[in-house]
């Protein structure tokens, strides 16, 4: 493992590996134990301009290449993933504080969407549309839409950059990723370095390691990438997409969440804790599609709720190397204070905490709060950690109303003995995903994934790669002569 944090603590631009040319480092630590993982001097405007003009250098040559020769890239960086799956599995435990669980979870799916990439390089498919002219043909072509920019969170950065990436080189692009500052390696470089020793020609994945304090917004406006992904905050989301629209670009936004898991009174309520446990503190609780409110119906609120805060008192806090542990260190100390400060502030206000996790560093223990105040800013944000809110409903009505009361619509679920019942629910619920007698937290290669309001704008995974990251070109052939009238 130590191997990665040395041998990839760079820039990797256009097929070279060196240092970054900034006047400061970015320091990699290990968010459990603080131990310094890596030191990696940041890449400046400039080099982020040779990645891109590396990218588009090289872009035009693989949009041309048989697609069926780029599906080998795929396949082999595949292969890779299979070979080194313990040492990454090692990287995640120490640079993301992932416990051994989840770091099984990401590097399962990282490998099926990167299955699905194999498949994604036949997708594109051309058309013939009939012409009211006579002679004429009307060709529409599906083309690549040429660089792409990535910039990928730290939750799961493995997955989130490969599930951006593959597709993207897979229709024919090139692209130019950022990791975020917490995750450089495992976001990053790593995910480089497969591609680089499976064959990807040069120049086609660049990483830059860096910082918005050095580079402003040189990322998003540079002038080479058509299309931005970017995964994380809703708030850094809003800006995103303002910078891309006033330099008329796409971008597909994956954001935040306010998942509400419900309860109806005909649920199982053993399955539905079971349910809403992993919903809410899998990964410390930082996941978009995390169930940050349980809402239960009231007839079954008592039997509930005592059910699920002795089963949240199992989960075992500590050290992510542990298979025991179920609670890991969160991200950074500044992450691990709003969330311990959030909790405070929620009592103070009035809450009652069933249980009442206490901080160590970076180890913020579980905490379950109800009584909450209708108007509790709380019941309405994102809450990136490991804090249940418990609220009861009276009626379905009542239920919906509370799932849609917040600015963000990614996913959720609803636990009852009808699954009609469950389905006619999810129907009213304003989100991009919802879930029938399940958990809020999946992801499938061919599902469409994305969110409604603040929590994002397009969509990713299976068919909706194509509209994410090519275009489509009109050509039209007459036969014969056009007519014209003057």
């Amino acid at each position: 493992m130590s191997s990665y944090f040395t041998d990839l603590a760079q820039q990797y631009i256009d097929g070279e590996w060196r240092p970054g040319t900034g006047s400061w480092d970015i320091i990699d630590f290990n968010p459990y134990d603080d131990e310094k993982l890596a030191s990696i001097t940041i890449a400046t405007v400039d080099e982020v301009d040779e990645a891109y003009r590396a990218a588009a250098r090289a872009q035009k040559k693989w949009a041309g290449t048989n697609p069926y020769a780029r599906r080998a890239v795929f396949e082999k960086a595949l292969r890779l993933i299979e070979d080194r799956e313990g040492e990454i599995a090692e990287a995640i435990v120490a640079e993301l504080g992932g416990t051994r669980l989840k770091a099984g979870f990401e590097l399962h799916l990282a490998k099926e969407f990167l299955r699905e990439a194999v498949n994604l390089a036949l997708r594109p498919e051309g058309r013939i549309i009939p012409s009211p002219v006579d002679g004429k043909e009307n060709r529409v072509y599906r083309v690549p839409v040429g660089v792409v920019g990535v910039i990928s969170p730290f939750n799961f950065p493995f997955l989130l950059s490969i599930k951006s990436v593959a597709p993207a080189l897979a229709l024919g692009n090139a692209v130019v990723l950022k990791p975020h500052q917490n995750t450089p390696i495992v976001g990053g470089s790593l995910v480089a370095k497969i591609f680089e020793d499976a064959g990807l020609p040069a120049g086609l994945l660049n990483v830059v390691i860096t910082d918005i304090a050095e580079i402003g917004d040189a990322f998003l406006e540079h002038p080479v990438p058509k299309v931005i992904s970017f995964t994380g905050s809703d708030k850094v989301g809003r800006h995103v997409a303002t910078v891309c629209a006033q330099h008329f670009k796409r971008s597909v936004l994956e954001l935040g969440g306010n998942s509400a898991l419900v309860v109806l009174e005909d649920a199982d309520i053993d399955y539905a804790v079971d349910a809403a446990v992993f919903s809410r503190y899998v990964h410390q609780g930082q996941v978009c599609m995390a169930a940050n409110r349980v809402l239960v119906d009231r007839t079954v609120a008592e039997e509930f709720t005592d059910k699920f805060v002795a089963k949240v008192r199992t989960l075992k806090t500590g050290d992510p190397r542990d298979p025991e542990t179920v609670i890991g260190p969160i991200i950074n100390s500044s992450q691990a204070e709003a969330v311990s400060g959030a909790v405070e502030q929620a009592i103070a206000d009035g809450a009652t905490a069933l249980i009442h996790g206490a901080r160590r560093d970076n180890l913020v223990e579980p905490s379950v709060l109800t009584d909450l105040p209708a108007n509790s800013p709380l019941l309405k944000q994102e809450i990136f950690g490991p804090v249940a809110l418990l609220v009861t409903f009276d009626g379905e009505e009542e239920a919906v109303r509370l799932v849609n009361d917040t600015p963000y619509g990614l996913s959720g679920a609803v636990h009852t003995a009808n699954i009609e019942r469950g389905v006619a629910f999810a129907k009213q619920i304003d989100t991009g995903m919802f879930h029938v007698n399940d958990g809020t937290v999946h992801d499938e290669p061919i599902v469409p994934f994305g969110g409604e309001k603040h929590s994002g704008i397009g969509r990713l995974n299976g068919d909706t790669m194509l509209d994410s990251f090519t275009t489509t070109k009109w050509i039209s052939v007459q036969h014969g002569r056009s007519g014209f009238p003057f």
